[in-house]
């Protein structure tokens, strides 16, 4: 009997253990029930123990769903939060079931508090040498990702990792080549393209994607670094050639002062230098045939020899043109600064 054994594997385990693991040690049933008559030990499942009898933590209840499915292991967002990425993306919407990934030929019954996921080749999807047993973090993301109730939520799980450097597009997409029947797997590949390409958030996404492309506009670059003096930072979208800077201003990276002052110090410097800064928010890319208009009125008055081009039967923008006036727009005065923002 490894009673030191035990004791080594409830100290790596959360203070959680299988069944499994103590026979394996040497021991049998007849010790198990004398643990749980002395409540040493506590029954989690079926051939699943914790070593106290007050609430299990997620950790412990993470570690007791992985050995009750043995072999298995935490996926989704299970897998990421025991990577230190909580927020997935779907604000304010953290799932505290235990996401677990079996292989797909496995028949087993879904536990209270315990999201089964079965896929194929599940030993190829693991992170190696990591306890719990827990998938790739890309897997787990394009997972999420799969899942997610709108389109905009897949983008920001991906985008959000991406932009905090958790990961990298080229790694997504070599993962969703292991995944074949993945959920959403031609959606997910071409938001990866244009992240790959510096599209960092859902608004971003969507300037490009409601804005940009679909009425002609050229392509610009994206999160192209800028120094201003001591100051360090990205520019969201920049027509090179043409002094335009298009800063989306969504929820997230622009909300706090601080992030207010960086953003007019880089203003600022775009101003010096003779740049025009341009700032879009969600109510613009909501609109994107008038914000198009918009946006090719300025590139053209700034040496844009391109063609518009509408993007539907009833999109306002005329072929070849920057398009016709915003509401209001002929008669409203021009600011003085180099800075502009659209109404």
């Amino acid at each position: 009997m490894d009673i030191a054994r035990i004791e080594s594997l409830l100290a790596e385990q959360a203070g959680v253990i299988s069944r499994r693991q103590v026979l394996a040690a040497g021991t049998d049933d007849p010790f198990i029930d004398k643990q749980l008559r002395r409540r040493t030990w506590v029954r989690v499942h079926r051939g699943v123990f914790v070593n106290h009898t007050g609430e299990l933590s997620w950790l412990q209840r993470a570690w007791a769903g992985v050995l009750y499915y043995w072999p298995a292991a935490l996926t989704d967002e299970s897998a990421l939060r025991i990577q230190g990425l909580r927020d997935t993306g779907q604000r304010g919407a953290h799932d505290e079931r235990i996401h677990v990934a079996v292989s797909r030929d496995r028949r087993v019954r879904e536990l209270d508090g315990v999201h089964l996921h079965h896929v194929s080749r599940l030993p190829t999807l693991l992170q190696p040498n990591r306890l719990p047993a827990r998938v790739r973090l890309e897997h787990a993301l394009l997972g999420v990702a799969a899942r997610a109730r709108r389109e905009s939520d897949a983008i920001a799980v991906l985008a959000d990792a991406c932009q905090t450097r958790r990961t990298t597009p080229g790694r997504l997409v070599q993962a969703l080549d292991d995944r074949p029947t993945l959920r959403r797997r031609r959606f997910l590949l071409a938001v990866l393209q244009d992240v790959s390409k510096g599209v960092y958030s859902v608004l971003e996404h969507r300037y490009l994607t409601r804005v940009e492309r679909p009425h002609g506009l050229p392509t610009a670059k994206r999160q192209r670094l800028v120094r201003a003096g001591r100051t360090v930072g990205y520019r969201d979208v920049e027509y090179l050639g043409l002094r335009t800077v298009v800063e989306l201003d969504g929820r997230l990276g622009h909300e706090w002062a601080r992030d207010r002052w960086a953003d007019l110090d880089r203003d600022v410097h775009s101003a010096v230098e003779g740049d025009l800064t341009v700032r879009v928010g969600w109510p613009h890319v909501e609109d994107p045939c008038r914000t198009a208009i918009a946006v090719a009125r300025i590139l053209r008055a700034r040496g844009w020899t391109g063609r518009s081009q509408p993007c539907s039967d009833s999109c306002p923008v005329r072929m070849g043109c920057g398009g016709s006036p915003a509401p209001g727009a002929e008669s409203a005065p021009q600011p003085p600064s180099q800075q502009a923002r659209l109404a």
